[in-house]
């Protein structure tokens, strides 16, 4: 299976149609995205292109192809203009034996990790910025940001496909790579 993963829109529909056209030419099976969908917070600014409406319908437009967890500034009320389901905390993917855990990185993140054994992925945005480090047990892995990108790293996405997670500028430029 091949999967794009995504975190923190934050309601850029400028940044959302380069993340689309770049979705359109990976082709992948499902994108996923890490939270912060609609609206930007009250620790950020607004980011370029800010417009939670035109979000909504490009989003809704691929509703089929979505999996999303709930990010600290996604609510109930996104969920009544949001035609896929936007509010689980987490949700668990497997590659061969090991867990991905994904989430958003509010609540589950490195200083509160869930049960994870040797191997196993904890995968979050939130903080903004790329990652992949070696935590205890577990490897911590982070898209970045697409609209609001933290510590001078690009607006970006990653693909995961065959046990490699690969960062992509919104230009697709490969940047940084993680195999389990």
């Amino acid at each position: 299976m091949k999967l794009m993963i995504a975190s923190d829109i934050h309601g850029s529909a400028y940044y959302l149609e380069k993340l689309l056209c770049r979705f359109n030419e990976e082709k992948p099976d499902k994108l996923i995205l890490l939270g912060d969908i609609l609206y930007h917070g009250p620790r950020n600014d607004l980011p370029e292109g800010y417009n939670p409406k035109k979000v909504i319908e490009l989003l809704n437009n691929i509703k089929e192809k979505l999996m999303c967890v709930r990010g600290n500034c996604d609510t109930e009320v996104d969920q009544m203009v949001l035609r896929f389901p936007i509010l689980a905390d987490y949700a668990l993917l497997y590659h061969e034996s090991k867990l991905i855990f994904i989430t958003h990185g509010h609540n589950y993140n490195t200083k509160n990790p869930p049960l994870l054994s040797e191997g196993d992925i904890l995968l979050h945005g939130h903080t903004h910025v790329p990652t992949a480090e070696k935590c205890e047990s577990f490897t911590y892995i982070n898209p970045g940001s697409v609209s609001i990108p933290k510590e001078d790293s690009p607006h970006s996405y990653m693909m995961f496909e065959g046990g490699t997670f690969t960062w992509k500028d919104l230009d697709g430029k490969k940047y940084m790579e993680f195999t389990m």
